[in-house]
């Protein structure tokens, strides 16, 4: 029988249909174009390969093309006759994801993982950072992860791979001696893997050691497609080492040229997280308001996204709204979300809601009431999702609020408590509290 990468069996008789299966699994898992045309081959080899069906399916949902997504994933759900044990869970736990019913999926990936623990494609929705764990709006979401990747570890051996993305979660964990090596580790043995350099400008970040992450992702980029899906987002992690050395040109300019909107190679919630994440960063820096990028935004995010479900996209699109000054699409979502709280569907609870009330009273320069409302959640982050860099844009945001309010006993504090290494902390005012 033939089998794929990972020495799992795959039902299909045609070894053309095997090689493309192959050949887009390993294009979609490091984020590199053409996933979709290798599914493509592989059905037109086989228009009854059940498993490429349902993977082009998952790749089209992660572009934002829901409803393509539901039709691809029924016509795998047409194949299932004679599929194995393990191929009808896999294609289950797809459906799962891409009917929208999260809880479902997560509950099926452990279980799903636990008997085939090499079936790296269903480990690819949630071995990242802002995967199906990352997302799930739990206490202890990024232990759980690192604790499944430990757990998966014996099954992967010096998988390139599995280590990315083992040194990202040991990273992520505050255990960065341990990462390092991974990281490294990676890239040695592909060093055009993808996960590996978001790794690594991770580490740096964790660090603190912003120049770093400059030189190593100057010259890494340069040998990425810039239609790969990571293009854009690395590019991010690029402009924020920019803004901490303090070359604001450079990191305006990549801006423009490598992830606003119109040019980021990844999927729409990315195009919303990082655009808006930079520019209240880049605010929050001292640099004065780009009006018509935030104008841009707000139209986007307000198109892209009508109704609130992502929490960690969902505060991107609040902090959008909250500098566009519109109050009325706050509340709305806002309305949206305590609704999916009812039914059980916003597990992150409050957190998102307290950080757009922020947003707006810091727009308002109202400082103490954007104090009041994110201290009581600023331990419980994690629950928005995101890397704990990502999350800095909250910590940033109280930090220049203590600053504003002149509570630079609270902002000393809270700026020596942080967990980053001996890097600047890029907040207007803040040096003077050292």
């Amino acid at each position: 029988m033939l089998t794929d990468r990972y020495e799992l069996p795959l039902s299909t008789a045609s070894s053309a249909a095997r090689d493309a299966y192959v050949a887009g699994c390993a294009a979609k898992l490091t984020m590199y174009p053409g996933a979709i045309e290798a599914f493509d081959r592989a059905i037109a080899a086989d228009p009854a390969f059940a498993l490429a069906h349902a993977a082009k399916a998952h790749v089209l949902l992660e572009r934002g093309d829901p409803a393509a997504a539901r039709a691809s994933i029924a016509t795998a759900d047409s194949f299932t006759a004679g599929l194995s044990t393990r191929e009808a869970s896999h294609l289950a736990f797809f459906a799962s994801l891409v009917a929208g019913d999260a809880e479902a999926a997560l509950a099926a990936v452990s279980v799903h993982l636990n008997a085939w623990p090499r079936d790296v494609v269903v480990l690819g929705t949630t071995a990242f950072t802002n995967g199906l764990i990352g997302n799930s709006g739990r206490t202890g979401q990024k232990r759980a992860l690192l604790e499944l990747l430990e757990r998966l570890a014996p099954s992967y051996g010096d998988d390139w791979w599995f280590t990315a993305h083992y040194g990202m979660a040991l990273s992520e964990n505050g255990q960065r001696e341990a990462a390092r090596p991974k990281i490294d580790r990676s890239l040695a043995q592909n060093p055009k893997n993808p996960w590996a350099a978001h790794a690594r400008a991770h580490l740096s970040y964790e660090e603190g050691d912003p120049t770093a992450a400059c030189a190593f992702l100057t010259s890494w980029l340069a040998t990425y497609p810039r239609n790969g899906q990571l293009y854009s987002h690395l590019s991010w992690h690029l402009a924020l080492g920019h803004l901490e050395t303090g070359d604001a040109a450079a990191a305006a300019r990549l801006l423009k040229e490598a992830f606003s909107p119109e040019v980021h190679s990844g999927p729409l919630r990315a195009k919303v997280t990082d655009v808006a994440s930079f520019l209240w960063r880049w605010e929050l820096a001292g640099h004065p308001r780009d009006i018509e990028a935030w104008r841009e935004m707000h139209d986007f995010t307000n198109t892209a996204f009508p109704r609130a479900g992502l929490a960690f996209s969902d505060m991107h699109i609040a902090l959008a709204q909250a500098v566009a000054g519109d109050d009325a699409a706050l509340e709305g979502r806002a309305r949206q979300i305590d609704e999916l709280a009812r039914q059980g569907r916003y597990p992150s609870g409050p957190c998102v809601p307290a950080v757009a009330h922020a947003f707006a009273a810091f727009e308002r320069r109202d400082f103490s009431a954007a104090i009041d409302a994110l201290e009581p959640i600023v331990g419980k982050l994690e629950r928005i999702g995101g890397s704990r860099a990502q999350l800095d844009l909250v910590e940033f945001t109280l930090l220049r609020s203590y600053v504003c309010a002149d509570r630079l006993d609270d902002a000393r504090r809270m700026a020596g408590a942080r967990h980053r290494g001996s890097s600047t902390i890029p907040v207007a005012g803040l040096a003077a509290v050292h």
